[in-house]
């Protein structure tokens, strides 16, 4: 059996599909360009991608042999899994082994946001600190603010239990989930409510056709002068316009960004213009360990898929 991996993995992960198929891992720091990737996928059995990789209906038609497709990731929004389960192929993801690292890089955006940390930083290392100011480089309070939660899933669920560590009163919108509302006291109420009452939001929510610009302009109206927009989830739930627009015309307060509708983030993108908004490279998940146990994750959900057996973290349901 062949296998082709699209991007360096660490060596734990590779010698598990080592053990079962003759592995080729694309050696680049950037992803293979399409044409590359449609001609590497002519003879395998299966498939090791991220994020950055197009699988669509176009390059499963040039991969006929392929058995099963394993995402190093939880969200698998580049995948026509539609398609891949019409052709009998299991797809597999990463969930749960990122959550609260995950949640933790969205709590630090969320201090770091409030308290003008990077700013900070800046304005000490340019020299310009002459002396104690009562009011230099002031933020927002973050303890006993008001935490609002966009998707109670399971970062959701762990940003919750990093508000309550600061008593902050938390608001969530979306799908019920007792477990929160027992555990840290959440409460309930529709998104207008929300984005109106909360100091903070923070955006857990998959990108979905329905959460396409979840946040938008009238969205963004509705928050706090003071309001401070976080999002670690997917670029695309947030219309990326008008959060320009509305940190330009200061309506709220700042934001704290790792994702973006377009990523790389381009070099003359505004966003890169602001003082007011801080900008990670999609970094959610990058502690060492966490990123280790991806790869290992999809290398067992790919290794199940050459053997034929049920993938232990399926998106998808196919017959074997």
């Amino acid at each position: 059996m062949k296998v082709f991996v699209t991007r360096a993995l660490p060596e734990e992960a590779l010698r598990r599909v080592r053990e079962v198929a003759d592995v080729e891992v694309w050696p680049e720091e950037m992803p293979p360009p399409r044409e590359t990737l449609l001609q590497k996928v002519a003879d395998v059995d299966g498939l090791l991608c991220l994020l950055t990789d197009k699988i669509d209906a176009a390059l499963l038609d040039a991969a006929p042999g392929l058995r099963v497709v394993s995402q190093m990731a939880v969200g698998y929004d580049n995948i026509d899994v539609a398609a891949c389960t019409a052709r009998g192929i299991p797809v597999g993801n990463t969930p749960g082994v990122l959550t609260e690292t995950t949640a933790d890089l969205a709590f630090a955006l969320l201090l770091t946001t409030a308290r003008r940390i990077v700013e900070a930083d800046a304005f000490t290392r340019s020299g310009k600190w002459q002396t104690w100011s009562p009011m230099l480089l002031t933020g927002q309070e973050v303890h006993h603010a008001t935490l609002g939660i966009v998707g109670m899933g399971r970062i959701g669920y762990e940003m919750a239990r990093r508000g309550r560590g600061f008593e902050m009163p938390i608001l969530y919108a979306g799908s019920p989930n007792p477990a929160a509302e027992r555990d840290f006291g959440v409460r309930r109420v529709d998104l207008d409510t929300l984005l109106s009452l909360s100091d903070f939001v923070s955006l857990h929510t998959a990108l979905t056709p329905h959460t396409t610009h979840l946040i938008g302009a009238d969205h963004l109206a509705r928050m706090k002068p003071t309001g401070i927009l976080i999002n670690t989830a997917r670029g695309p739930v947030v219309d990326q316009v008008a959060l320009v627009a509305a940190l330009q015309a200061g309506q709220i307060a700042g934001a704290g960004l790792d994702v973006y509708e377009v990523e790389p983030l381009p070099p003359d993108d505004p966003l890169l213009r602001l003082d007011n908004v801080i900008l990670l490279p999609h970094i959610g998940s990058a502690s060492i360990a966490t990123r280790t146990k991806m790869a290992v994750l999809a290398a067992e959900n790919l290794v199940a898929g050459l053997e034929g057996r049920p993938l232990p973290h399926p998106v998808n349901a196919v017959n074997h």
